[in-house]
């Protein structure tokens, strides 16, 4: 058994420890040398999710469900993984508007309210009370057992005097230790740099005491998780633990309610939103978090078995196992360290729940009252930075004291798990208001007001009350029969709904009053115009820049000197001084030459005022000095029309420009095509000349020869009368392409579209070709696939495309070293013919342009003979027509082929659109 003071001395020095650490973060904070902006700092702090529920409790509802401890850690794992988008959202509104609570940022959204921002405070406060309370019954028991045992192994509590009773002093060191930690400040939107260092290092304290406990249960009581397991297996009642894996009927609100939680919790709001310095840690949170909590629960159901191996028998307290575990086992050093765990997550719990609710206090409760009384005159006092300070103290103090108050009347008799229930589903009330409200513009401040009443309602009816009911407070026949023993009314059967357990039920009708009062009193009234802009302002965030602000919409004026004064009472005259000059510089003003302060100016004040006091109050203070008032929504929609038709001619000008820049482009490309059209035409009609010129005066020639010599032998005579003929044969073939040309391109070709076998149709174009072929000594190759189907085109014109690309082909080849290979084969409904050769190739460059008219590959021309460069514009204008295409690449061994495509048979031909 460890000595009272050994456990005292260790707690102080371990508190001392903890103030070091803060203490140091706070100077280097101080002399601009912040160390807290750090992902994994950052993902640490939001581990004060990991309260004394999760040290000592998960283990107690594991012993008793198995593995239905899971849910309330599935569900913030959930929504770090799948919905960070949602926390960053939140971190942008808040950073923009320098907002400083959960109290603030709904407030804010709903017109900035402070009826709202006061409703969600008493929520926050009377919500927390129970979890506060779960923290001394943590920290006072566990500090009981590590004294007494084993003479208390299960322990049920003792019924002690105030001053006797070790909760009381635990309450009371939290609040001197939350007091010196969160209040060094007045700008609740600055960070608290000591706090979170001190929270982050308190979170691998207890996730080291947690694993430690968890590796000694498992590997050094036994010999590892299949060891303990099977020992678990003998005992029937312990072996469902991790069989049947619990009730699954309360995974679904467990779920709810734990992603709820993670959002709205008040000092999840502190740690996720309020402290982050940095928007970008939040993708590495995003699963530096879930992982953290999944290595944290690793060791609860081992540790959870082997309590009820070692301690059997209805008395033995599961909550505590992972204390009693190492004290049954003579393990006092480890106990020690599990303690100063479960101290770790009970007073990081504290400080941050009472910091941040200390603000809501201060700022949304007490501020508005004192501010709107005019008998005390606050606007008189010179400096109320130490007003604000004594407020949050007290209330800091007075938050403990509560949480003490509802430990000694309702919390002794209850389970850990039980109390954390009471305060999730409390703090559920938050989501329908702060999740609609960044998402719908419809959401309204009175049916945020209707709809969090009603939550909150529903949850003190149907949960909270019951707790004192069973603890002596109300008599049981409140939760047995109803009030007034009318059955409706019962507590845990509101309106005749059984068969729920008390949290489901709690949870049903809470948020079903609460979502459906925002939605039906929403969508039944009519906004303020200020609430309107709010939503705009919150819901489209993401489409403003983080310096911008909602100056449009404020109509005031006011001095340079007074909004300068108003802020110094508040936050001290020396800070105000400095934050306007960085204002001034940022701007590029002098604010010593300007007397009238511009809207920009006095939403500047405004906001370093929300930080200090809360968006609501800062509103009401600098209305007083700034005599303005927020514009109506005809002036907003006035501002917004002028503003929408200057950006729409701007953007109206925009688009001309742009268009008229596509169009310079257009005409300046068409120009250089017209040009290269020109020069193209240049040189078809001169090689046309030249190739017209050729026949003519070859025939012209031999035809005045042979008149003027009839004497001439017989054989002299056949020779020259055979060239004639191939000469006119020459000229013919000109002039029929390029009537063929015109026609195609008039549309007036006449087709004669039939069923023609495919085979039968290329046998007769390379009998054609024949002559070509052997003048050059081009060796002929052909490859065919057997029993060619047949195709529906016009013969001779699908005879003169192959007799045009075998023509071209025989033109690229060496004389006397020539091959070219014809191939046909069906390719997916369609006829493929190519026609290759061993000739230069095409240049890349020259692939698309050869098949246009006037063009012609003469770069790559072997045999001298340039042809009038449309034959392949003819070829690729009759292959389309027939529905296919025609193309040309070049073959790896040297040399191009060229390829086209026909379809087959058709049921009905419809020839290609002209």
């Amino acid at each position: 058994m460890l000595q009272g003071w050994v456990v005292v001395t260790v707690s102080f020095a371990y508190v001392g420890l903890l103030f070091a650490i803060a203490y140091y973060f706070d100077r280097r904070a101080d002399q601009g040398r912040s160390l807290i902006s750090n992902p994994y700092i950052y993902a640490l702090s939001i581990g004060v999710y990991c309260t004394s529920w999760t040290f000592y409790g998960s283990v107690g509802r594991a012993a008793s469900d198995g593995i239905g401890f899971l849910p309330i850690y599935l569900g913030p794992t959930l929504v770090f993984v799948l919905w960070w988008l949602v926390l960053r959202k939140m971190l942008r509104i808040s950073k923009i508007y320098r907002l400083t609570s959960i109290a603030d940022f709904i407030g804010s959204r709903y017109g900035k309210s402070g009826a709202l921002a006061g409703l969600v405070t008493v929520i926050a406060v009377l919500g927390t009370t129970p979890y506060i309370a779960l923290q001394l019954k943590a920290v006072s028991t566990s500090f009981t057992v590590l004294l007494s045992y084993p003479e208390i192994a299960s322990f049920a509590g003792t019924r002690r005097s105030i001053l006797e009773d070790n909760a009381f002093h635990v309450s009371l060191l939290m609040a001197a230790f939350a007091i010196l930690f969160g209040t060094r400040h007045i700008d609740a939107s600055e960070h608290h740099e000591g706090m979170v260092a001190a929270i982050a290092f308190e979170s691998l304290v207890k996730l080291i005491a947690f694993l430690t406990v968890g590796i000694f249960v498992t590997f050094g009581l036994y010999g590892g998780f299949g060891d303990l397991f099977q020992t678990a297996r003998t005992d029937p009642d312990i072996a469902r633990l991790f069989t049947a894996g619990g009730n699954f009927e309360t995974w679904l609100p467990l779920l709810l309610v734990s992603m709820a939680a993670i959002v709205c919790l008040p000092r999840q709001f502190q740690m996720t939103v309020v402290e982050n310095t940095d928007e970008d840690h939040l993708r590495k949170a995003a699963w530096l978090f879930p992982l953290y909590l999944m290595v944290i629960n690793i060791f609860v159901i081992p540790i959870a078995v082997s309590g009820l191996v070692h301690f059997p028998g209805p008395d033995a307290d599961a909550d505590f196992f992972v204390l009693t575990l190492p004290l049954a086992e003579g393990q006092d050093l480890l106990a020690m360290f599990v303690f100063l765990g479960g101290l770790s997550a009970a007073t990081g719990m504290v400080i941050v729940a009472t910091v941040s609710l200390s603000t809501m206090i201060c700022n949304d409760l007490i501020m508005p009252v004192l501010l709107r009384w005019e008998k005390l005159r606050l606007n008189q006092y010179e400096d109320l930075s130490g007003l604000l300070l004594t407020i949050r103290r007290g209330a800091i103090l007075l938050l403990l004291l509560l949480g003490y108050g509802y430990y000694r009347l309702v919390g002794e008799a209850a389970a850990l798990v039980t109390i954390g229930l009471v305060s999730f589903v409390a703090a559920a009330q938050f989501a329908p208001a702060l999740i609609g409200g960044i998402f719908w513009k419809g959401a309204s401040r009175k049916g945020a007001i209707v709809g969090l009443a009603l939550g909150f309602g529903a949850w003190a009816y149907t949960l909270l009350l019951p707790l004192f009911s069973q603890s002596g407070l109300l008599p049981y026949s409140f939760v047995e029969s109803g009030p007034f023993g009318i059955a409706l009314l019962k507590p845990h059967a509101l309106f005749g709904l059984s068969g729920m357990d008390s949290l489901s039920h709690a949870l049903f009708w809470s948020m079903t009053l609460n979502i459906g009062a925002l939605i039906f009193v929403s969508v039944s009234t009519h906004q303020r115009s200020i609430d309107r802009v709010q939503a705009a302002l919150f819901v489209d965030v993401f489409l403003r820049r983080e310096d911008e602000r909602d100056t449009a919409f404020w109509r005031g004026s006011a001095t340079v000197a007074e909004l300068q004064d108003l802020v110094g009472r508040f936050i001290g005259h020396g800070r105000a001084a400095r934050a306007f000059q960085r204002h001034a510089r940022a701007r590029a003003i002098n604010l010593g030459q300007i007397t009238e302060a511009d809207a920009e100016l006095i939403n500047f004040a405004e906001r370093l005022l929300a930080g200090a006091i809360g968006a609501a109050s800062a509103r009401v203070m600098v209305s007083s000095v700034a005599k303005g008032e927020m514009l109506g929504i005809d002036e907003i929609m006035k501002i917004l029309s002028e503003t929408s038709q200057v950006i729409e001619y701007s953007r109206r000008l925009e688009q001309n420009s742009r268009e008229l820049e596509a169009r310079t482009e257009e005409l300046r490309t068409a120009n250089e095509r017209l040009k290269e059209i020109d020069r193209l035409k240049d040189d078809f009609l001169s090689t046309v000349s030249h190739e017209l010129r050729t026949p003519l005066t070859s025939i012209k020639s031999f035809s005045e020869i042979l008149l003027d010599n009839p004497n001439l032998d017989e054989e002299q005579r056949r020779s020259f009368l055979k060239t004639v003929v191939k000469e006119t044969e020459r000229l013919t073939r000109l002039i029929n392409h390029i009537l063929d040309l015109a026609k195609l391109e008039a549309g007036r070709m006449e087709w004669q579209m039939e069923d023609v076998d495919a085979r039968e149709i290329i046998d007769d174009a390379l009998a054609a070709a024949q002559g070509i072929l052997a003048e050059r000594s081009v060796e002929l190759k052909v490859d065919f696939q057997p029993g060619l189907p047949k195709v529906f085109v016009d013969r001779d014109r699908l005879l003169q495309v192959i007799v045009n690309l075998v023509a071209n082909a025989v033109k690229f080849c060496e004389e006397g070293k020539g091959r070219i290979l014809v191939s046909a084969h069906e390719n997916g409904g369609v006829l493929l013919v190519s026609v290759t050769d061993n000739g230069p190739g095409v240049p890349q460059e020259n692939r698309d342009k050869i098949f246009e008219k006037y063009h012609e590959n003469s770069q790559a021309l072997v045999s001298g003979t340039r042809g009038t460069g449309l034959g392949l514009a003819i070829s690729r204008q009759i292959v389309e027509f027939f529905g296919g295409k025609i193309w040309v690449d070049n073959v790896a061994a040297g040399g191009a082929r060229f390829s086209f495509t026909v379809p087959l048979r058709l049921a009905s031909f419809v020839p290609a659109a002209k």
